[in-house]
């Protein structure tokens, strides 16, 4: 009989820590570069925490956000506040930031031109198509005096808002993963560091001009208001919050992508 019973409690503490792990594990999405990379530098020191990361890789915006909040994933981590507000609003979702990780200053890219000045009359300029980057490109161009914006601060522009174009730039929008395909039609692209990385490109070298390390776009992991605060997504925050993250981000990145931490 005491046999038995301790094979039974035995039993039902297998039970219970396979429970445990699995309550413990989380599906996270991301884009790959650099978003997986550097959640693949974590993946060890939360297993030790006692979290099983699941890394799932997204090739676009909109998926990681709607796969969150229909409770596929438990985080995600590959946008700006900015963006998850537009997305927020635009969706109907109730998407929360529960920390900044870092910043990818955005860069303007050419193959035809080896500065702003060269960009001819009527040039075709490619720029992201959702809000929040649309935006930001404007922003990004109207800084470097090519154009000016109606509001000049307003962060979600669209090429309605120019209201000066000495050149007579031409706006042509695509999906945020298309822009570094569009090089070689158009004179210049604005794209998002995690794309231009993919494309072999390094944006302190190759860019013709790139947002400074102040930029208020910092790229964040994404919870729901129901699991914001649970203990492995604080786990979760707290490994990217690291000083070897840090180390990993600034010796991988050269700089293309920065701490914001």
């Amino acid at each position: 009989m005491r046999f038995l019973f301790a094979r039974t409690a035995l039993l039902a503490s297998a039970f219970f820590l396979a429970g445990a792990a699995q309550a413990d594990k989380l599906v996270v999405g991301a884009t790959q570069v650099p978003h997986a990379e550097i959640l693949e530098v974590v993946k060890p020191v939360l297993a030790k925490d006692g979290v099983e990361l699941d890394i799932k890789v997204f090739s676009d915006y909109v998926q990681p956000n709607l796969q969150l909040a229909d409770k596929e994933l438990d985080a995600n981590f590959f946008q700006h506040q900015p963006y998850l507000d537009t997305f927020n609003k635009d969706r109907g979702t109730k998407l929360v930031s529960v920390g900044l990780v870092h910043v990818e200053p955005f860069g303007g890219y050419s193959r035809k031109v080896k500065s702003v000045a060269e960009l001819p009359q009527g040039a075709t300029i490619a720029i992201p198509n959702d809000p929040s980057n649309s935006g930001r490109a404007l922003l990004l161009l109207q800084k470097q005096g090519l154009i000016k914006l109606k509001d000049p601060s307003n962060i979600v522009a669209t090429p309605l808002d120019v209201v000066e174009n000495p050149k007579q730039l031409k706006f042509r929008e695509l999906e945020a993963a298309m822009l570094p395909r569009a090089l070689d039609d158009v004179a210049l692209a604005l794209i998002n560091t995690n794309y231009a990385l993919e494309a072999g490109l390094v944006p302190t070298k190759d860019a013709l001009f790139i947002e400074g390390a102040d930029s208020p776009y910092a790229n964040l992991v994404a919870a729901r208001p129901d699991n914001k605060d649970a203990p492995a997504i604080k786990k979760l925050v707290d490994a990217l919050h690291t000083p070897e993250v840090k180390a990993f981000i600034q010796d991988k990145y050269k700089g293309a992508v920065v701490p914001a931490f």
